[in-house]
């Protein structure tokens, strides 16, 4: 069983927030994987401990629920060919996504057992962009995240949005239909738990953005939420200190342009994991019961095709 080990900070965390038991992992990651191999819908990656013991952790060792959200990650993904098929890192759509920059993990926390923070920014003309490509980039980026990084399972995450210089044009592109099928992913399908969702330098349409995305968000999510409608970046330093925020920002951490370029040649080094990633998704004519449908799941008629991964 090949596993990374935690820091002594993240492991304390985990044992005292997260019900971890370490000498139990063995017990809980062979449970799970007995219960992937008896659900025949499911095509998972059974072979992966870590992403068994991220599920785990994220569900805070609840055997019922790790179960239910893998089901899930495996149901969406197949549900949601707009966000999961032809990821290919080196197409032209993606290409140009990756070098804008719009979703990126800083590289440092505030602590050694401190939550990650994602710095999250506005597509620049949503009538250039497609906004499902956006969303694609994001969850790519996302998937390495849940897969790789220990901070983030065990520490949190803290979304930081910079929304400064926003078109209007994004409400005609961000219909409710495309939001509750992001949001349905991001809450029911992904381990990861979002301390803080800060939202920085609001447009005037902010309100209406938010009309869109606020009925598909959990209360937990919503609870969350902070709104600084000021341009002033040092009152964003009492939740994110400057230490781990970009030059930009006024931060001790580099420009933004490093950031760009570590995340854009890591998700190009992930070229063949994220096409063999494709594969792993339910088949629903074999699921005992009740299949699942788009229209059971987001409320609404939607698209279910096989993935295109060749």
């Amino acid at each position: 069983m090949s596993l990374r080990p935690l820091s002594k900070e993240l492991q304390a965390k985990a044992i005292a927030e997260l019900n971890e038991k370490p000498e139990r992992i063995p017990e809980d990651i062979e449970y799970i994987k007995e219960w992937l191999r008896k659900q025949p819908h499911l095509n998972a990656h059974i072979r992966d401990d870590q992403l068994i013991l991220n599920y785990l952790r994220g569900c805070k060792f609840s055997l019922e629920k790790t179960k239910a959200k893998l089901d899930s990650l495996y149901t969406l993904k197949g549900m949601l060919p707009e966000f999961f098929s032809n990821r290919d890192p080196f197409r032209k759509e993606i290409q140009d996504i990756l070098k804008l920059g719009l979703a990126l993990p800083l590289r440092n926390t505030a602590t050694p057992d401190g939550p990650r923070i994602l710095l999250q920014r506005p597509l620049p003309d949503p009538n250039v962009y497609k906004i499902e490509d956006v969303f694609k980039v994001n969850l790519m980026i996302s998937d390495i995240m849940v897969h790789e990084d220990d901070q983030t399972i065990v520490g949190g995450l803290i979304i930081f949005n910079d929304v400064t210089g926003a078109a209007v044009s994004m409400l005609t592109h961000m219909s409710p239909s495309l939001a509750k099928k992001a949001l349905t992913y991001y809450q029911d399908a992904y381990p990861t738990r979002p301390k803080e969702m800060h939202f920085f330098n609001i447009p005037s349409f902010f309100d209406a953005l938010m009309s869109i995305m606020k009925p598909f968000m959990k209360q937990k999510m919503q609870d969350r939420i902070r709104i600084h409608n000021t341009n002033r970046i040092e009152e964003m330093y009492q939740y994110i200190p400057k230490s781990v925020l970009p030059t930009e920002y006024g931060g001790d951490a580099g420009p933004i342009q490093d950031l760009i370029d570590y995340w854009k040649k890591k998700v190009e080094d992930h070229a063949e994991w994220l096409k063999e990633d494709a594969k792993y998704v339910s088949n629903e004519a074999r699921r005992i019961g009740t299949p699942k449908t788009a229209t059971t799941l987001f409320g609404m008629e939607g698209s279910f095709r096989k993935l295109n991964v060749d």
